[in-house]
């Protein structure tokens, strides 16, 4: 930053996440029995001053009266407050330090607390500006300095007006009073700050709107960090994602959409065409018609085990890495399994209808224990191995059969064979994946093989089994029970019906797709597929990506981070290595992994690169895509 440039930063809701004062009078008010509505009132006086409704000194004595502190809790609020400084601000703390000489905190809060935290970030002491608290002789709070020009109306603009400030002044703010700069003439720009409260009546007056320090430090081209603001990339979150991913991404300062339903593809290939990063379930279909709208797309997040519904080798052409949640709804699925096997084979479903009609059938006729039952599993990875072993702990004798080589948990016995595993179970579970080999894997011809009197269970995809086989089988007899979680078709929200040929058959239980709907799973899909996502971005760790090759990256120290993807063709390296050379740049690290089709690249650097050498690393032959992260 040149000294030309010089930054007004607010303290409160922008500095920090909050209002100081609300949470100071949260500390003095804490035993006062009419502390929920002397809080709102504090709230309810600082919006209207924020938003120019009230003079700013009236909103200041109104609040300093209602709060009732004392010396001896401001310690107890500046740890409060330096747990809410603003995301934006943390992740810049490094521009705050550089930059500290050029920097100023122009505060209507009080300089007892504001002090102390944004010196903590490397501001200087002598360009801090902020009230004064006035104490009694027991340290009470008794007012504030009213001599001090931040304490009356237009304060900000008077007190930079005193500075004598030179170059080009920028004001960072969310209320009124910053804007009050501007209007006075002693700024060239406002930027209403939203990422922590958005006031209508305050961002119409601004220059720019800036949800996060990070958009301000892009426009300015002062954003050393990251190539990209984090504002500028759009997320769109669909079907109901768990809000602790939603925290997650907007807490990384992304721009944050939330759709609770899945969209057609019609509807995805128009919305896609300004989303950076794509979060999905199960029913959401990225196809080749929705990826080749996907122009700035970085990365797809499947909220879920299964990658089917994505285009895998479109999204690996166009550079768009794809992260699941292999292991996070484990758990989930196999006790759903467990479930529906006693359910079943004790008959429950038709047992618990009949007594919703009134209907008393006390019988053991078609009951019976798991203990001693042959459990055949078919697809013995994550969930199948899983369940292999809670099973044979409750007395099931397992069975598995996997086209990939799995070795055996326990005692369970390996078959080599599909037709055997079918003819040999009692009991049949799938936990296969949705390749296009599985589709109806199971059909009318091998459903013939199981055993008389056998149990189907369906919670992998909708696609393996044959269901109007299933449903002749339930109907003549043949199988005993069906469990079915996933259907070929499935409704795209909670409000279309539900159509199957299964339904109001015997002793059959039909889920709609929970199998891993539990709070716990979902809760742990939503902090792994953003922490992936956000590692990606930020670092380019590939590590647990579906279709990229998967690199685990070292943290970066004082260097440049280039990304490089590309067709697996030869000689791409060499190539990278001559222009960097070419340019005189010294590479720190270097790291190459590839798969059948694409190439990847990571190049740390330790010195600035030119524009040119961007240029000529982008224009090589066979390049995908390339990032610059530092």
């Amino acid at each position: 930053m040149t000294a030309t440039k010089k930054f007004i930063i607010d303290f409160d809701s922008t500095f920090t996440k909050v209002e100081a004062l609300d949470i100071l009078g949260e500390i003095s008010l804490k035993d006062d029995p009419l502390k929920v509505e002397k809080l709102q009132s504090i709230k309810d006086i600082t919006d209207q001053g924020m938003e120019g409704k009230i003079t700013f000194r009236e909103s200041l004595v109104q609040r300093v009266e209602i709060l009732n502190a004392n010396k001896d809790q401001i310690s107890e609020l500046i740890a409060a407050l330096m747990k809410k400084v603003s995301d934006s601000f943390q992740r810049n703390k490094e521009f705050l330090l550089e930059n500290r000489n050029d920097i100023y905190i122009i505060s209507n809060g009080f300089k007892d607390f504001v002090a102390p935290i944004v010196t903590s970030f490397g501001i200087k002491p002598e360009n801090v500006f902020a009230n004064e608290f006035v104490y009694d002789e027991s340290g009470k709070i008794t007012g504030f300095n009213k001599d001090n020009p931040l304490s009356q109306n237009n304060g900000k603009p008077d007190t930079i007006k005193k500075l004598n400030l030179t170059g080009d002044i920028y004001v960072i703010g969310d209320g009124y009073t910053d804007y009050e700069i501007k209007a006075s003439g002693v700024a060239n720009k406002f930027y209403a700050f939203t990422e922590n409260i958005h006031r209508p009546s305050v961002s119409s007056k601004a220059d720019h709107i800036a949800p996060s320090l990070d958009e301000i430090l892009y426009v300015n081209k002062m954003n050393k960090k990251f190539s990209y603001p984090k504002s500028r990339i759009n997320v769109l979150l669909l079907e109901n994602v768990h809000p602790i991913g939603v925290e997650l991404m907007k807490a990384e300062g992304y721009n944050v959409e939330v759709i609770s339903s899945a969209l057609s593809e019609d509807e995805l290939a128009e919305k896609i065409k300004k989303v950076s990063v794509l979060g999905i379930r199960s029913k959401t279909q990225v196809t080749k018609k929705v990826l080749e709208n996907a122009n700035r797309l970085i990365s797809i997040g499947a909220f879920c085990i299964g990658t089917n519904q994505i285009d895998l080798e479109t999204c690996q052409e166009k550079g768009i890495a794809v992260f699941n949640a292999p292991f996070s709804n484990t758990r989930s699925v196999v006790e759903l399994a467990i479930a529906e096997i006693i359910f079943l084979m004790r008959g429950m479903v038709d047992k618990t209808t009949s007594m919703h009609d009134s209907k008393w059938d006390k019988s053991a006729t078609g009951s019976f224990e798991i203990r001693g039952k042959k459990l055949g599993i078919i697809g013995y990875g994550n969930i199948g191995s899983q369940l292999s072993v809670l099973a044979e702990n409750m007395g099931l004798n397992v069975y598995y059969y996997d086209v990939i080589e799995r070795l055996a948990l326990g005692n369970a016995t390996k078959i080599d064979s599909l037709d055997e595993l079918l003819e040999t179970c009692d009991v049949i579970s799938l936990h296969v994946d949705g390749r296009t080999d599985n589709e109806l894997l199971i059909d009318r011809e091998k459903i013939a093989l199981m055993k008389k009197g056998a149990y189907l269970i369906n919670l992998s995809r909708g696609h393996v089994v044959d269901v109007a086989a299933l449903r002749d089988a339930l109907i003549s007899g043949h199988l005993a029970g069906a469990g079915v979680d996933v259907f070929p078709k499935e409704p795209k929200n909670n409000t279309e019906p539900f159509e199957s040929e299964l339904k109001g058959l015997p002793n059959t239980i039909l889920t709609p797709h929970i199998g891993g709907s539990t709070l716990e799973a979902q809760q742990n899909i939503a902090q792994f597929v953003p922490g992936k996502i956000i590692e990606y971005i930020n670092t380019g760790n590939t590590y647990n990506s579906v279709n990229f090759p998967n690199i685990q990256l070292p943290f970066l120290h004082d260097a440049h981070r280039l990304i490089h993807i590309h067709l697996n063709e030869p000689g791409i390296m060499a190539r990278i290595n001559k222009i960097l050379a070419d340019y005189d740049i010294n590479i720190v690290g270097q790291y190459l992994k590839t798969n059948e089709k694409i190439g990847y690249v990571i190049t740390d650097i330790d010195k600035a690169y030119s524009s040119k050498v961007i240029d000529e690393l982008k224009a090589i032959h066979g390049t995908i895509r390339f990032r610059v992260l530092y």
